[in-house]
């Protein structure tokens, strides 16, 4: 009996096995189940427009970690445990918004957000940055186009802290940069670009790098990221000090025209009309269209009347064609003409030949014009991936007449040269491939870029009499090709520490026909054909040590191109591509909520620099570089309705090849510095008061001729009501005598037995009131 019980038992035992163990199993995987992370998938747009939000915050309120939204608006939060939580989004100018969200086991939620612009507050600004870590300003830059009036091109261009421009011939050239210790001349060592359309002309006939901005009109552009430091592998040729993206609006809020009339017979008028309203084109998805065009007049107040005249026309498309797919069209046009004073030398004006505002030769001036389209195609892809592709063209003219040293190589006819840089044609490709990944727990930003761009020009540089041409010094046509490629990985480390490290690779192909015999190949034309090549690593580090502090590291090699015909000229290939050598390390942090402080110690070194005197057609070499300096910016408001900024900026740039007390680099900043008080209520009623200040500076290496120091004030005052704007602006509220461009010039005036080497000089704009009225519908 114990032994048939005993095998009975055995027997159900036996039975029961497999299904004790299919329990087992079953359990175990309901608990897998209920630990399986969740995701949380989502687009972002504008509550007006309906247009997708780029660059939103995206986190979870008391989680550490986020991210942002893409090209296309789109975000995903991944491994997440189930449970409640608050998603926040936030965007500069955009109500910080909130919203509960419960999540299951193996749930991929899917969210659609709208974002409600809302008025400026500096205690909802954020310091962190998930998704472009590099753009280290975006919060500071963001202030000031929010509060700083902007009414010309100018106006864009000193929104990059730190950075100073000149204007010294008739309003229409290029103006002068100065940056970060460099005078960058029309851009030499700073990139500047409007959506991914480059601006700087390179191989152009009055120099190299030369960032004509005037074709943007200033009410279109919505946003400026601003990249300072060889750091950032999207940006290659030209960035050695940085680079400016100006962004245009992808919708209007509301048409607009306004017209502005000052002292000096200054005039401008403006249209912006927003051509679908809640009207469809090409799809019943959101999209959008308008157009802008611009008319500027000026006499200015010098002797020779300036008679500046610019037009400037432009049209945009955006629509989103499916929800994973989105197309924009842009198309420019911009001409102008204009008059110039040139640069005066000061012993003319203090022996009382001509006034500050006088000229010695009246004939310099110029005119130019630009055409510019692309389309750009961004798609949606599986794995959380984002394409974007971009072509673009430009065609553009150019001719200047100058005339820098007067009567110093001819005694008889002058000095005055005329540039022409005609029938250019830029073609240019640019495509990125952004991918989101997971390493683990870890999140893993991938981008991979490809591009080429293609100039085509014909370039002369001549000799001439009030603007009658008497004979070409050179002549020839440019092919210009750049070929590039670049990897970017940003990884989260740990939930506060981020690493972007990145390489870039560029082919350059410099090619030149002369058509005359070369001054420095008397036996032929300068002809020729130079392959050059970059590979260009960056390293940067990024820390959140609290919500409020944000500490970085960044370091990267990078170039700058040098003009075409003195690369075919040279003899050292390594002169073609000098290299950059970037590093700096500093903080963005917030010691109050309602302050904003950026902070960087910076070094840069430069490899050699050769240069191609477009006035004089030579090439001449100032070897090696290396600056240093400390950056600063603060934004602090007081209260609703009152706004503070300050920006210093040092630096200290040494020639490494020359000796002590002779290896000063002309005309580089040392000390520069703009401040600001804003006010801003909520009737409409807002006013600004702002300084700039550009200090003393070496304009020889020896030290012997000294840039003087400038202090001017600038006011605006605006009433504004949603149909309508009013305005005034005064610029140089104190009225001082000052000097805009300042060189060290070795010329002859007439009469004179030899050259002197005198400080030559653009005078600043004397008091000038201008006003606006516009009216919105």
């Amino acid at each position: 009996m114990h032994f048939i019980y005993f095998w009975g038992l055995q027997i159900s035992r036996r039975r029961w096995q497999p299904l004790g163990l299919l329990v087992a199993a079953l359990f175990l995987s309901l608990g897998a189940l209920a630990q399986r992370p969740a995701a949380l998938r989502g687009t972002v747009a504008d509550s007006l427009s309906g247009q997708p939000l780029p660059g939103v915050s995206v986190g979870l309120v008391g989680q550490p970690g986020g991210t942002a939204t893409d090209a296309l608006g789109q975000f995903r939060l991944t491994g997440l445990a189930p449970g409640a939580y608050r998603l926040r989004l936030g965007a500069l100018g955009y109500r910080l918004t909130t919203q509960a969200v419960t999540l299951v086991a193996g749930e991929v939620r899917g969210l659609a957000v709208s974002l409600a612009p809302a008025a400026l507050s500096l205690t909802e600004v954020t310091v962190s940055q998930p998704r472009d870590l590099n753009q280290n300003l975006a919060a500071i830059t963001h202030i000031d186009q929010t509060l700083r009036p902007i009414n010309s091109a100018q106006d864009l261009l000193r929104l990059v802290p730190g950075l100073f421009i000149a204007q010294h011939a008739g309003g229409g050239k290029a103006e002068q940069i100065f940056l970060r210790g460099f005078d960058a001349d029309h851009g030499t060592d700073f990139a500047v670009s409007v959506d991914g359309l480059p601006v700087n002309m390179v191989s152009q006939a009055h120099g190299q790098g030369y960032a004509d901005f005037h074709f943007v009109i200033p009410e279109t552009v919505e946003q400026l990221k601003v990249y300072k430091g060889p750091y950032t592998a999207r940006f290659g040729d030209l960035a050695t000090a940085g680079a400016g993206e100006f962004l245009t609006k992808t919708s209007l809020d509301h048409s607009q025209v306004k017209v502005e009339a000052g002292q000096y017979s200054t005039y401008r008028a403006l249209v912006m009309l927003d051509l679908l309203g809640t009207h469809h084109l090409l799809t019943k998805k959101s999209e959008s269209a308008y157009v802008a065009s611009e008319y500027y007049f000026s006499a200015s107040p010098f002797v020779n009347n300036q008679c500046f005249k610019r037009f400037n026309g432009m049209g945009k498309y955006t629509g989103q064609l499916t929800d994973n797919t989105s197309l924009t069209l842009f198309g420019s046009y911009f001409t102008s003409s204009w008059n110039a004073s040139g640069e005066i030398p000061s012993r003319a004006v203090a022996d009382g030949q001509i006034t500050r505002f006088g000229s010695i030769d009246p004939s310099e001036g110029g005119a130019t014009n630009r055409a510019n389209a692309y389309a750009t195609l961004t798609m949606a892809l599986p794995h959380d991936a984002v394409l974007r592709q971009q072509v673009y063209y430009t065609r553009y003219n150019f001719s200047l007449f100058s005339d820098f040293t007067f009567f110093k190589v001819d005694p008889v006819n002058g000095d005055e040269i005329n540039q022409t840089d005609t029938g250019r044609n830029l073609y240019g490709y640019t495509g990125t491939y952004e991918r989101d990944d997971q390493l683990g727990v870890r999140s893993l930003h991938t981008t991979l870029g490809l591009g080429t761009r293609l100039d085509d020009s014909n370039l002369a540089l001549r000799h001439a009499t009030k603007r009658a041409i008497r004979d070409t010094v050179d002549i020839g046509r440019l092919h210009e090709q750049n070929l590039n490629a670049y990897l970017d990985e940003t990884l989260e480390l740990t939930d506060r520490l981020r690493v972007n490290a990145a390489v870039r690779a560029d082919l350059f192909v410099f090619d030149f026909r002369g058509q005359i015999a070369d001054s420095a190949k008397v036996f032929g034309p300068l002809w020729g054909r130079v392959n050059a090549a970059r590979v260009s690593p960056k390293l940067n580090f990024y820390y959140q040590l609290t919500p409020a502090v944000q500490l970085f590291v960044r370091s990267g090699l990078g170039f700058h191109s040098n003009d075409a015909r003195a690369v075919v000229r040279g003899t050292n290939p390594v002169q073609a591509l000098p290299r950059a050598t970037g590093a700096e390390t500093g903080s963005t942090f917030k010691p109050v909520p309602e302050l904003v402080v950026n902070a960087a110690f910076w070094y840069l070194r430069l490899q050699d620099e050769l240069v191609y005197n477009g006035d004089e057609g030579t090439t001449t070499s100032v070897g090696p570089t290396q600056r240093f300096g400390f950056d600063l910016s603060a934004r602090y408001q007081l209260n609703r309705r009152l706004f503070l900024d300050f920006d210093g900026n040092y630096s200290h740039a040494r020639l490494l090849d020359a000796p002590e007390g002779e290896n000063f680099v002309p005309l580089g900043p040392v000390f520069t510095s703009i401040a600001g008080i804003t006010y801003k209520q909520p009737n409409g009623l807002s006013g600004s008061l702002r300084y700039r200040y550009l200090g003393g500076r070496p304009a020889t290496e020896d030290n012997s001729v000294r840039a003087l120091p400038y202090f001017v004030v600038d006011a605006v005052l605006a009433y504004t009501q949603p149909r309508y704007q009013l305005g005034l602006t005064v610029q140089n509220l104190l009225n001082v005598d000052w000097n805009e461009a300042q060189y060290a010039t070795e010329t002859q005036l007439r009469g004179e037995a030899a050259p002197v080497t005198d400080r030559t000089f653009t005078p600043g704009t004397p008091f000038n009131l201008r006003a606006n009225a516009s009216i919105f519908f």
